[in-house]
């Protein structure tokens, strides 16, 4: 349990930076350097997919080291590198590099810390997973009220709240070094994850197919916070609309992961998917800006239902010798959909408006939501 709280605090302090800046990036991008939504799904779908693609490689070095927390620190302390470039930016260039440097620091920290959990948490991973959750998503609470305040006190000085992000980043960093991490037992010799696809339960592999197919569709959130903005939303106000995702995020992840526990991953990822398809189809119909207030609670309640659900549902299934690895491929699955997902969704936004993304959205959930429930 120690190794999960230290974790916890590790995301929150981490989170807390991260949502100090990117609810405000798109807003940045197009309001002071003067992107398009194009620009903003180009970098979000580049920084996203190149990274993820770390993943998987990241678990699989992890699995065959043994060791998961010099990687973690590592990915942590990249991190907050990218926030570093963010205050030096002067064009969206310098925000792409931002970025990519951010997310190929979570590309590398996800699946040994994900390994981490599982491996601090004995058969109770949804219990686990979802207290990680739910501290990470409560750094977001803090990060994006800090982005609020710093907002509104320092009149919109972005640049300032890019370099204040940096403090929580470096705590972050500093309190990993406390995990106390036991060296697996198993053989790395026995990785070979090529000759050990084929062995995969069938169950695993249909639902990493499922969640790959509805990633091609989930784009960035940044565009619900562009969707708040077309509608009228001031920024100070399109933050706290964000904080309300996250508040509803928070509160719900860690009793969903117990409830799944107790009545097993399918029923909550299911209604889950089924809310994302409501809440996406809300944003496609949307006319008066005081029903976002609805639509981010309840895009909250489907964040909650399912992120830490699908991780404990992969480390439930997941062979020890490729438990990593396997992490590491459902991350890097759903990243490397986000680039044509985020692509797709700004050239949509351009060519036919507003609610074409969110359209397509809501079709991808609800046949997610369909598989989900054929497959699981």
């Amino acid at each position: 349990m120690f190794n999960i709280i230290i974790l916890g605090i590790t995301s929150l302090f981490t989170d807390i930076s991260t949502e100090m800046v990117y609810p405000l990036l798109p807003l940045y991008l197009t309001l002071r350097l003067g992107a398009s939504p194009a620009i903003v799904g180009l970098i979000e779908g580049i920084a996203e997919s190149l990274a993820s693609l770390l993943r998987v490689f990241s678990g699989y070095f992890s699995d065959r080291w043994r060791r998961r927390k010099p990687l973690a620190i590592f990915g942590y302390a990249s991190s907050t590198v990218g926030k570093l470039l963010l205050y030096f930016s002067t064009s969206w260039g310098w925000v792409l590099g931002g970025r990519i440097t951010d997310r190929f620091g979570k590309g590398i920290r996800t699946a040994p810390r994900d390994a981490l959990i599982a491996e601090s948490s004995s058969y109770r991973h949804g219990r686990a997973f979802g207290l990680h959750r739910a501290m990470d998503t409560l750094g977001a609470v803090l990060g994006i009220i800090l982005a609020y305040y710093f907002l509104v006190s320092r009149r919109q000085d972005f640049s300032a709240i890019f370099l204040y992000s940096l403090i929580p980043a470096g705590m972050g960093v500093i309190l990993l070094f406390l995990v106390r991490e036991k060296i697996s037992t198993f053989s790395s010799a026995r990785i070979d994850f090529l000759r050990s696809w084929s062995r995969l339960d069938r169950r695993l592999k249909a639902f990493l197919l499922v969640v790959f197919l509805f990633a091609l569709g989930n784009s960035s959130n940044q565009f619900l916070l562009l969707r708040a903005r077309n509608l009228g939303m001031d920024t100070p106000i399109i933050l706290l609309l964000y904080l309300a995702f996250n508040l509803v995020y928070s509160l719900f992840s860690y009793p969903a992961g117990r409830l799944s526990d107790r009545i097993g991953r399918k029923t909550l990822l299911v209604t889950g998917y089924l809310l994302y398809g409501i809440v996406y189809l809300g944003f496609a119909v949307v006319k008066t800006p005081h029903y976002l207030w609805l639509l981010f609670g309840s895009y909250g309640l489907y964040t909650g239902f399912t992120e830490g659900v699908e991780k404990a549902l992969v480390a439930d299934v997941a062979p020890e010798n490729l438990r990593a690895t396997i992490i590491g491929l459902h991350a890097t699955l759903v990243g490397i959909g986000l680039f044509p997902a985020s692509l797709v969704a700004g050239i949509l936004w351009n060519i036919f408006g507003a609610p074409a993304p969110f359209y397509l959205g809501a079709i991808l959930g609800f046949l997610a939501a369909l598989g989900l429930y054929l497959v699981i």
